[in-house]
């Protein structure tokens, strides 16, 4: 717990440097701009296929019938926030991961372990990749959980498919570029609590109102530092000759 509390820590301290503060901003802007537009275009089609679901599980009929009027268009108002927030979040994140981790490395890297030796096991094919299956998942467990809602249960959903996402797209970048294929498969084994810890944490940042707007840069630079702290560990472990600063 203690080196996830630290990663977490090192992550706030660099937030605002000059060379982070860029990948704070545009990840998220554009994430907001796109599907902003993308709601506004498509908003009768987005509209109709929320109907259309609702309307397979029994509830389009219940809103159809529940009076006033008005509580009925604010449930399903609710339930297009309930997506577009998401879908926005999901899309910065995925951005940061892909575009904008290897400068939040160099930072750390360079600054916390510069002697860290890069073997390079990952690449852009698997970071794409594990991107994909990351997204698969949260936007599954996001369109399960939402009849959930209605009853209570599905206030869960959203943690556990923050700490999901989180946990598997930020922790294949944040040692791709230094650690071997077997180093990185032997620490996705051995540091699969700390990574669903760290997943969890930076996944409840993006329920803060305003702190939220820096979740993906927050959660990407806790992930670096928590990857390179375990995979300097991990080698010196198994090899004491190597150092780190």
């Amino acid at each position: 717990m203690t080196a996830i509390l630290d990663s977490l820590a090192r992550a706030l301290r660099d937030l605002f440097s000059l060379r982070v503060l860029w990948v704070v901003i545009w990840p998220m802007l554009v994430a907001l701009l796109l599907w902003l537009a993308l709601g506004i275009t498509f908003w009768s089609t987005f509209s109709g296929w929320l109907e259309y679901g609702l309307d397979k599980i029994g509830i389009q009929v219940w809103l159809s019938e529940l009076e006033p009027v008005w509580i009925a268009n604010g449930i399903q108002a609710l339930l297009h926030l309930m997506l577009f927030v998401p879908l926005v979040m999901l899309t910065a994140l995925v951005l940061t991961a892909l575009f904008g981790m290897p400068a939040l490395i160099r930072v750390v890297a360079e600054r916390d372990y510069p002697q860290l030796k890069r073997e390079n096991g990952g690449g852009l094919v698997g970071s794409v990749w594990n991107a994909v299956i990351a997204i698969i998942v949260f936007i599954s467990l996001w369109v399960v959980s939402l009849p959930l809602w209605l009853i209570g249960v599905g206030i869960l959903i959203p943690f556990v498919a923050a700490a999901y996402l989180n946990q598997r797209l930020f922790r294949y970048d944040a040692i791709a570029e230094h650690a071997t294929a077997n180093e990185m498969a032997a620490l996705f084994k051995s540091e699969r609590g700390g990574w669903w810890g760290l997943g969890l944490l930076t996944g409840l940042i993006q329920f803060i109102p305003v702190l939220n707007l820096f979740g993906p840069v927050i959660a990407a630079l806790a992930f670096i530092h928590y990857g390179l702290a375990r995979l300097n560990r991990h080698r010196l472990l198994n090899d004491p000759k190597q150092t780190a600063a």
